[in-house]
């Protein structure tokens, strides 16, 4: 992982030029548009690796498409701080990476497997089904096409948790089911599950591949819609350029998604249910390096500079010099808290590489383990408070940072 270091970025107020709002904008829209990018590439890597797997279905073909996945993600997290503030993306993001997930709507589940007990569709299988009924009406699955996915099955029934589309659907169906959770193992899918005739497992090898495809497609599509909308005369490039606090917008995306998106839904609530369905990478078990790019994407925008994954920098006026400008003592301290977020980020995805995997630490009776997230969980909520208070440091109105009840309300979790 790469930790930013301290002493090296830290601002003081002799270091921070009284930089504008819209000097900050224009950083932040280059790095929105520089990470999708990148998240762009990663898909259309993880598009060929996905070809070449149902072209030649084997262990190593397998792999490589699994890599291709986890290879995928850092540079999609760090755009997730573009999330909450910019309607655009909210309005977007659930296609891509909505979650949790009842898999039994897509694809065969283990015998112990019982969906959301509200969810009608927990086990439709549709790859083992080429019609079903929805609201009355007879759908025609025969063909597993990009409408049915993102039009039909999306959301059915008013769902949110009939995902199928977007990273998780893809990590489902290239791991399967995790379900050991008191051993450090992910899903194991056999690659024989893509074979064709009498090697194939799991049944309906062919529609399986075709729906991994369909989906990966899809994936490919609507990140590139998104990238094109951060690029010149993109709509959320315009919106941020032309608005005339764009820090409402900026601080609305770094506390919503420290305080109720990661320390609250992703974090605190697993820790809650000891759920290991509550692991945001749940299948792949690659749960800490995600958490650890929402945190660097943060940073990004703070620190006003992105590393792709080729190396190449975008670097230019990040709010922190704006904050400092105003207030030193408040970035000195929300610097140190973020600084304490990487690390305790970092140091989860060190312990997850050990033999611990993330949902053994939270299923377990693992004291070290479970403090090593609630360390994390820790830190993002005081950040969130230091986030807070820098709209009055920068005399701006209308922050609303995402709540969680795992964080206001822990009775309402079990109720």
């Amino acid at each position: 992982m790469r930790l930013i270091a301290a002493s090296a970025l830290a601002l003081s107020a002799s270091a921070a030029m009284a930089q504008s709002p819209q000097d900050v904008a224009a950083t932040y829209v280059d790095i929105a548009e520089a990470a999708y990018a990148d998240a762009v590439d990663g898909a259309e890597a993880l598009q060929a690796a996905v070809e070449a797997l149902i072209a030649e279905p084997s262990e190593e073909t397998l792999s490589a498409a699994r890599a291709a996945w986890v290879a995928s993600r850092p540079a999609y997290m760090q755009t997730e701080v573009f999330r909450f503030g910019n309607p655009i993306v909210d309005d977007w993001e659930g296609k891509v990476n909505a979650w949790p997930l009842d898999e039994g709507l897509i694809d065969y589940v283990d015998a112990s497997y019982f969906g959301g007990a509200e969810n009608s569709f927990a086990d439709l299988n549709v790859i083992a089904s080429e019609s079903f009924t929805l609201n009355g009406e007879e759908v025609d699955a025969a063909e597993i096409t990009p409408a049915l996915l993102e039009e039909t099955l999306q959301e059915a029934g008013g769902n949110e948790a009939n995902v199928a589309t977007g990273y998780h659907a893809v990590e489902f169906l290239l791991w399967g089911q995790d379900l050991t959770a008191d051993a450090d193992s992910a899903g194991d899918r056999p690659w024989t599950d893509f074979a064709a005739g009498e090697a194939c497992t799991g049944g309906n090898c062919e529609r399986r591949a075709e729906y991994l495809s369909t989906a990966t497609d899809l994936l490919l599509s609507d990140l590139s819609w998104m990238a094109g909308q951060w690029e010149e005369g993109g709509e959320a490039r315009a919106a941020v350029m032309e608005d005339s606090a764009p820090a409402v917008r900026i601080l609305t995306g770094m506390g919503s998604l420290a305080y109720g998106e990661m320390a609250g839904e992703r974090i605190k609530l697993g820790l809650l249910l000891q759920d290991p369905e509550e692991e945001h990478d749940c299948f792949s078990d690659n749960t800490p390096a995600s958490h650890y790019g929402d945190v660097l994407g943060i940073a990004n925008v703070w620190y006003g500079t992105y590393t792709g994954p080729d190396g190449e920098v975008v670097d230019g006026t990040g709010l922190g010099e704006l904050v400092s400008a105003a207030d030193a003592e408040l970035a000195a301290t929300f610097e140190t808290q973020l600084e304490a977020a990487l690390a305790s980020a970092d140091d989860l995805v060190a312990r997850a590489s050990g033999d611990s995997a993330y949902d053994m630490m939270l299923v377990q009776v693992d004291e070290e383990g479970n403090a090593v997230i609630a360390q994390l969980v820790e830190d993002l909520v005081a950040m969130s408070q230091s986030i807070e208070r820098m709209s009055g440091v920068l005399d701006v109105e209308g922050v609303v940072m995402e709540g969680s009840d795992a964080l206001d309300d822990e009775a309402a979790v079990f109720e």
